[in-house]
């Protein structure tokens, strides 16, 4: 009967020790498991950051680039805007403009509105402040005339605007509001 004793007392003992053996374990793999899921969120967090950064990086690398666009174009229409003022001077000249060819005239004229053609496409703009009112943002009194006041009498200068930004001021004579 010993050995059925021994036998239940195997059998008894076994599956105790199985069960600790089974509890420590299980209490392993859920720390395993609970330390694995903590490193997966911290590196999906990283990951997430990571790609939020590439993405705003990508945004601020676009924005400059525009902006270095803006400054290239900029720079070349105000370099391109003293030609312009040499067309002005030679169109002002009346008696030396029309003692030139008329063919000759011809080609000159169409080159210029070529030339204001596309720096009006690239956001280039006359300022046309003649009988409006003097607007110190847009223009730049040289002289103070008799005339109605506060209004612009005569452009000694045109001004012109890049996309809305005035990149150089009309010179223009102001009326003062005395009549002679």
């Amino acid at each position: 009967m010993k050995k059925k004793e021994e036998q239940e007392e195997d059998v008894i003992f076994e599956p105790e020790e199985e069960s600790s053996f089974k509890t420590k374990s299980q209490d392993q793999l859920k720390k395993k498991l609970k330390t694995c899921e903590e490193e997966r969120k911290e590196y999906l967090a990283g990951w997430q950051k990571a790609r939020a950064d590439l993405i705003n990086l990508r945004k601020q690398d676009e924005i400059e680039k525009q902006n270095l666009r803006k400054f290239i174009t900029e720079d070349l229409i105000s370099e391109l805007i003293s030609t312009l003022d040499s067309f002005d001077m030679a169109f002002a000249n009346k008696d030396s403009w029309e003692s030139v060819p008329k063919e000759w005239r011809t080609g000159v004229e169409y080159i210029y509105n070529q030339l204001i053609e596309t720096l009006s496409r690239h956001g280039l703009s006359t300022i046309k402040p003649l009988n409006n009112t003097f607007d110190p943002q847009k223009h730049e009194a040289v002289e103070m005339v008799h005339g109605k006041d506060n209004i612009v009498v005569e452009v000694i200068q045109k001004g012109y605007e890049l996309n809305g930004k005035i990149i150089r001021s009309a010179k223009v004579k102001v009326g003062t509001g005395e009549n002679s």
